[in-house]
């Protein structure tokens, strides 16, 4: 059994995790934390995510002693997460948005100490597709009348973030394939003809939809369109437990989904 600790326990993300993890018996959940200003301290997290009395208290720090943190916060959660990890040997799944250029660095810095896997979207369907979007890119970037390529995302008005990690994540993984160069987000008034080597992103913020991402390779006279979607959390948190369980006897690296999908 893989003891765990989820940073962020009592975010949305966090709730569904405790409730996923504790009935998993591959799992022990030792730490369920939050940040030391969280009105839920103290609370039990499973009443808080809804699953029932589960005898673990949410706590300011990480307690426990896990052997991989799963960490589902913010930049801020992240960056505590990482500096208990580092200071304990610990492995940790970063599944937080939003990092800056810096602690990006430092994970990475990070991951010759710790074996990290750090992944902008936890879903094992989105991970395929993204691999799939590489394949297509390849495949089409020698193309005569050049591919328009778009990325439509659609995320819940809570989400802070735009365009969505995942589809920054597809849209460099197109670019390196394809030698795409510039990143258009949004697109309004006189724009004049679409450059070819550009890129372009479109978010979306509409009530409680968990994810959607729609890749769009246009031709003339044709369209690939590849789609993925979310019908419920549950699928993040799937597959940030399946990135635990594959980092619990890795060594020190920076591990991405591909790994956890055997690509």
């Amino acid at each position: 059994m893989i003891k765990v600790g989820i940073n962020g326990a009592t975010g949305r993300m966090g709730r569904r995790l405790i409730a996923i993890g504790y009935t998993d018996k591959r799992f022990e959940i030792v730490s369920a934390t939050n940040s030391p200003q969280s009105e839920f301290l103290g609370k039990d997290a499973g009443e808080v995510a809804g699953a029932g009395r589960i005898g673990l208290p949410v706590t300011g720090e990480i307690v426990g002693g896990p052997q991989v943190v799963v960490d589902f916060s913010s930049a801020v959660g992240a960056k505590s997460a990482l500096d208990f990890c580092r200071s304990q040997k610990v492995a940790l799944v970063i599944a937080s948005t939003g990092l800056s250029p810096d602690l990006q660095s430092q994970v990475r810095d990070a991951s010759s100490a710790i074996p990290v896997c750090m992944a902008p979207n936890m879903s094992l369907a989105v991970n395929l597709t993204i691999k799939l979007a590489e394949i297509a890119a390849n495949a089409l970037k020698n193309q005569t009348n050049g591919v328009d390529v778009e990325i439509i995302e659609r995320h819940h008005r809570f989400k802070a973030d735009a365009p969505s990690g995942t589809a920054l994540r597809f849209g460099d993984v197109i670019a390196q394939a394809m030698g795409k160069t510039e990143h258009q987000h949004g697109r309004h008034g006189d724009t004049g003809q679409r450059p070819p080597q550009q890129i372009g992103y479109h978010a979306v913020r509409v009530g409680d939809d968990p994810g959607q991402h729609t890749i769009l390779f246009g031709m003339l006279g044709e369209l690939i369109e590849l789609r993925v979607a979310a019908s419920n959390r549950d699928c993040y948190a799937i597959g940030a437990f399946a990135a635990a369980e594959y980092l619990a006897d890795k060594g020190p690296g920076l591990y991405t989904m591909n790994d956890v999908l055997g690509f």
